[in-house]
Formats: structure tokens, C-alpha cells, sequence
């Protein structure tokens, strides 16, 4: 005998309500974890922006950052610092500067092969380029009664603190340019990056490298001394103070150009 067939009603409705939860709770985690995914994609290229932007200044961009307040720019020519010229002039420059830097050479003028391989921006105009080298115009109208100049170290590429001393070694016997221009030079390039660095054994070979400028005897004992070892930290924590971040760093009066720019983007800011 057969049975007759069985019909079973479900009721769902006391389901409908979990579910509901279960689906609107797996949307918005869905949800915040895209949102979270977009913010993160917005953050990463707020930072490569701020890098690329970094780089670029570095390298001269032609647009200088926010003014510095005058009275920090002033107090570093009533200090013991390397200094030229007269501190009360209208006209005051400052370098921020580490000598093994590349792109502190590119603003010396005085490594013309390293201003060449940075491409066509840094080449000097003696190279059939367009770009001016700050530095020695600068100079120039320090020497010309015209300005008043200040260099600094701060570390820009690892290997100029033996370096920075022997600048202070040499501004306390009157030959800081000389000794300047020559680790400046492609030659004094290869030497503090590739032989000498930071080595306090190598004293006697960098002292003899710079013997065209300054007594050798008398620059091996001045860096043997120790005598401006502390010039290292004090210079840096000056160069902080200015908001200095890379090298170089140049201010003309209270307008800063952080990075080697080319002359012609600065002199409208020492009005000329």
C-alpha cells in the first residue's frame, strides 16, 4: 500500500534576522579593509612624492624653500666658525657642506668631470653648459668687499669629518680655499671617498695630498691634535637648527636653496 506523499513547511523567518547580521557584518569588513587599502595607496604616494621632491632639491631645483629667520643667519658670523668678509654686510651666504659629498663638488666648479657626468644641468658653461657653480661667485664677491660667507659641515655622504678638520686647521692658518679647491678637485674626491674616509691612521696621507696648499708637518699635527674633532657634532647641531637636511645647503640672507643650485637661480636673492 502505497503512502501518500508528506508535505514539510518551514518556517524561516526566525533565521532571516541572523543572517541578515551575518551579511551586513561581512560588507562592512569588506569594506574597511578596501578603505584601508586605498588610505594605505594614498600614504605610500604621499611619501614617494616627498622622496621624489627631496631628490630633486638635492640636485638643484629651482625653487628654494620658506625664508629662515635673519638673526640665525647673523649669529653664525659673530662665532668662531669658518668665516670671510665683513659680518656686518647686507650681503651674507652660507654653506652647509660636507667635502665628499657629489653634488657639494658640483657647486665648488672645481670637479668639472663629476658637474659632466650629472648630467646636462651641472655642466659649467666652460664645458659648453649652462650651469654656474655658487660657490666661487660667491667667493667673489666675499673678495670683493661685497659679502660675507660661512661654511659648515654637516654629513652629506659619510666620509668628510677628517675632512672638515683640516678645513678648520686650514682657515686657522689663512688657506682654507686653497685647501678647499683642492679636496674639491676630482683628485680630493677619489681620496677622502676611496682612501682616506674618516681614518684617523691616514692623517699623514691626506696632509700630504694638501701639501700644494699648507705645510704638510703643520696639517698632520693640527689633525693629530684633535684640536677640531668637536667641530664635527657642533656644526651638525648648527645645521639642524637651520633645517638643514642634505648637502649642500645654501642661504643667501634668509632665503634657502637646498641643494647645488645653479647660480643664476640664486643672485636674484642677493639682489643682483
Amino acid at each position: 500500500m502505497d503512502k501518500g506523499t508528506e508535505t514539510v513547511t518551514l518556517n524561516i523567518e526566525p533565521f532571516l534576522m541572523p543572517f541578515a547580521i551575518i551579511i551586513s557584518s561581512l560588507i562592512l569588513s569588506l569594506g574597511f579593509f578596501l578603505g584601508m587599502g586605498n588610505f594605505n595607496g594614498k600614504v605610500g604616494s604621499t611619501t614617494t612624492t616627498t622622496t621624489a621632491t627631496a631628490d630633486t632639491t638635492t640636485t638643484g631645483d629651482s625653487t628654494a624653500t620658506a625664508a629662515l629667520d635673519i638673526a640665525k643667519v647673523k649669529a653664525l658670523f659673530t662665532s668662531d666658525y669658518i668665516t670671510f668678509g665683513n659680518p656686518d654686510s647686507d650681503l651674507l651666504f652660507v654653506e652647509v657642506s660636507d667635502a665628499s659629498c657629489p653634488y657639494c663638488h658640483i657647486a665648488s666648479g672645481k670637479n668639472p668631470e663629476l658637474n659632466k657626468s650629472a648630467g646636462a644641468q651641472f655642466t659649467l658653461v666652460a664645458d659648453g653648459g649652462t650651469y654656474i657653480a655658487p660657490v666661487p661667485e660667491m667667493k667673489k664677491l666675499v673678495d670683493e668687499g661685497k659679502a660675507a660667507f660661512t661654511w659648515l659641515y654637516t654629513n652629506g655622504h659619510g666620509n668628510g669629518e677628517l675632512a672638515t678638520q683640516a678645513f678648520y686647521c686650514a682657515h686657522e692658518k689663512g688657506k682654507f680655499w686653497g685647501v678647499h679647491d683642492l679636496l674639491m678637485s676630482a683628485s680630493g674626491y677619489s681620496i677622502l671617498n676611496d682612501n682616506v674616509k674618516n681614518d684617523l691612521a691616514k692623517t699623514g696621507e691626506l696632509a700630504n695630498f694638501l701639501s700644494g696648499a699648507i705645510d704638510p708637518n703643520e696639517m698632520k699635527g693640527c689633525l693629530d691634535s684633535g684640536k677640531y674633532a668637536g667641530r664635527i657634532a657642533s656644526d651638525k647641531a648648527v645645521a639642524v637648527s637651520l633645517g638643514v637636511q642634505g648637502t649642500p645647503g645654501f642661504f643667501v640672507n634668509t632665503k634657502t636653496f637646498p641643494g647645488a643650485y645653479n647660480w643664476t637661480d640664486m643672485k636674484s636673492a642677493a639682489g643682483l
